[in-house]
Parts: C-alpha cells; structure tokens; sequence
C-alpha cells in the first residue's frame, strides 16, 4: 500500500501541475502576448471557467500526503514553513489579480491586477520549482525526520543548505520556461488570430531554451545526486521517461510547425509527465531525501498504518471519480476557441 499511495501522490503533484500549469503560464505571458485591454481580457477568458478548479489538485495532493504520509507531511510543512506562507500569499494575489481585474472597469486598476496577476503567477511557478528542486537535493533531516531552512545561506549545495541554492534556481527556471511554454501552447489552442500567432511565435522562441536547461538540469542533478540513477540501472524499461521526454520537445516544434496545436499542447502535457515521472522514479522509495542519506524520509518509515491507508484508498478512488466526471464535463463544454463579445468591450 506505501508504493500505492506514493504513485497516488505523484500522480496527483503532476496532474497539478499540467492542469494549473497552463493558466499559471498564461499568467506569465500574460503582459508579453496580450497589448490591449481587449487582448487581455482574451487571455482570462481563455482560463477562465478552470483556473480556480485546476488548483483543487494541489490542495487534494496535500490532503493525500497528510492521510498517507503524516510525518513527510508535519516534516515538510515546518521546515518549509516561510516559503510556503510566501507561497499561500502569491495563490491569493493571483486571484485577486484575476478576479478584481474583471470587476473594476478603470484602466489604472486594471493594468494594476494585469501586472499582479503576472508577477505572482510567475513567482508562483519559481518556487515550486525551486521546492523540487529541494525535495531532489535534500535538506537537512535530523534523527527524527525534522529540519528547518532558511530562504538562503549561500548559495551553495552542500551543508547547511537554504531553500535557494544555485541547484533550486536552476530547477525553478526550468519551471519557468516549461510553463510558460505550457501556457503559450493552451493560449494557441484557444484563441486565434493575433494572440494566437504571438503565442506560437513565443513557443519557438524559447524552445531551445526549454531544451538547454533539460540537459543542464539533467547534469546538474547528476553531480549533486548520482544515487538517482539507482532505479535506472536496476530496471531497463526505464529508459522510457528519456525517450519520451526527447519526443515529446520534438514533437512541440514538429506539430506547432504544421498548426497542429492540440498535438503540440499534448506534446508539452507529455514532457511534464515524462519530467516527473521520471522524478519520481528516480527518488523512490524516498519521499524527502536527507543530506545525510541515513536520516532520509521515506514510504517506509513515514506512512501511516497499512488500515488506514486501505480505508483512504476507497475513498480517494470515490473522489477521484467525482473529481474526473466534474473536469471531463467542464473542459468538454469549455472546447473550443474563445472570443470577445460586444458585450464584453
């Protein structure tokens, strides 16, 4: 049942993240694609009926770890309690930015929530980022499976780390451009036109970008963290988290090149699959890796007793369901290209 509720968990950080990742990325081109007020009100319109339900999976991810694993849980929420109060207070400056941006018809304030709007969305993406790129390294584990970090110390990877290294920045600039890549690709998917061909046009701009910063982040954590390639080496069939992640940045730049950009947008879906996936393959069976590598957290030693992870499973699967009619009935009646009413100038 650990391994169970660990492919549970997984499953649920990343559908977060391909599923909010893309309004998140539209927050971040939000100013770059969008000129006029018009063209921003598009860009909304386009999340705008599945931001809001699309941060639902963080918050049921969260809630699963507290039922699966309640000491990676109290372990990871104190020691990442400052940047996850900064966190909490970038998700609500968003909403506001979305919310109040479409009920105050002044300009000024307007451009005022366009700006905050943006500017959380793309901070939001960097720490996430960087809390990967945490959880990749390892932090500082005592006996009992607590620590505290600091925001940063200096800079370095090693003892005494802070939640910013030169590690965790590289890992959340990696976000950035995957995300913002995400978005452009939704935003193209669906609307068209200019916003429709600056999206694209962006897409290509930083998808060597996207590539560089794969190969660097690959090497990087490499150096940091070999014992990563442990499951690797113990199981060949493996190899298909690489192979799909190759594929899946060729087929960006192959379908966005035919206008195909449904395949395009699933093609960037597949990359943060194969991203993750391959993640979390790699650190299994640990949850939160220590410095030193005794002290590590891991599905054994933090789960919670085999009864209750049984009972959770029935009635997560019974909220999954739910869960997975509600999205199937949204987006299908979300499909399709989005436009300005004369209503809505």
């Amino acid at each position: 049942m650990e391994t169970l509720w660990y492919l549970i968990v997984a499953f649920m950080l990343t559908a977060y993240v391909v599923f909010d990742g893309f309004d998140l990325g539209a927050g971040v081109v939000h100013l770059l694609i969008a000129k006029t007020s018009d063209e921003r009100k598009l860009v909304l319109k386009s999340i705008g009926p599945v931001w809001d339900g699309n941060e639902v999976w963080l918050l049921a991810a969260g809630g699963s770890l507290y039922m699966a694993f309640p000491l990676l849980y109290a372990s990871s929420f104190s020691g990442f309690y400052l940047p996850l109060m900064i966190l909490l207070w970038l998700l609500i400056f968003r909403a506001c930015g979305i919310e109040f941006r479409s009920h105050i018809n002044n300009p000024l304030w307007q451009q005022f929530f366009d700006v905050v709007f943006s500017i959380s969305s793309l901070l939001i993406i960097l720490f996430c980022g960087a809390a990967l790129g945490n959880v990749i390294r390892g932090v500082e584990l005592d006996k009992n499976g607590y620590f505290f970090a600091p925001l940063w110390t200096n800079f370095r990877v090693g003892n005494n780390p802070g939640i910013i290294d030169w590690y965790t920045l590289l890992t959340g600039l990696l976000a950035i451009i995957t995300l913002t890549m995400h978005g452009c690709l939704y935003v193209a998917l669906k609307t068209q036109d200019t916003i429709n061909l600056r999206a694209k046009k962006l897409v290509k701009s930083i998808w060597l970008i996207q590539v560089f910063l794969s190969i660097v982040c690959l090497f990087a954590t490499l150096s940091i963290r070999p014992e990563i390639l442990g499951n690797y080496k113990a199981h060949i069939w493996s190899i298909v988290f690489p192979i799909l992640v190759v594929l899946s940045l060729v087929g960006i730049l192959l379908f966005l090149k035919k206008d195909n950009e449904l395949l395009a947008f699933l093609s960037s879906v597949l990359y943060i699959i194969a991203m993750l996936g391959g993640v979390a393959f790699g650190l299994y069976p640990n949850v939160l890796p220590a410095i030193n590598r005794e002290n590590s957290l891991t599905i054994y030693n933090t789960a919670a007793g085999s009864y209750s992870l049984q009972v959770g499973f029935t009635w997560w699967l019974l909220g999954f369901i739910l869960v997975t009619i509600y999205f199937i009935y949204v987006y299908w009646h979300f499909a399709g290209k989005v436009t300005i009413t004369n209503d809505e100038h």
